[in-house]
């Protein structure tokens, strides 16, 4: 990655994204609340906004989700 493309996509970060500490911190609670279909992304725009841009955190969410789906009867 090149300075111009690092610099123009730490630009484009959502302000309201939480970053990867907090994200993780409360991951668990915002999949049950995605889980009840509660609207999460509202009562968690920091974590929404976060899970939009982060890869490997987009990748925890949907296996928590997953698995918790798969154990709904």
């Amino acid at each position: 990655m090149n300075r111009e493309t690092a610099l123009h996509r730490f630009l484009e970060t959502d302000p309201d994204d939480v970053g990867c500490e907090q994200a993780m911190e409360f991951l668990n609670t915002y999949v049950e609340v995605v889980a009840a279909d509660a609207a999460a992304s509202e009562r968690y725009p920091g974590i929404a906004a976060h899970l939009k841009a982060c890869g490997p955190c987009s990748e925890d969410f949907d296996g928590l989700l997953a698995a918790i789906v798969d154990q709904t009867p």
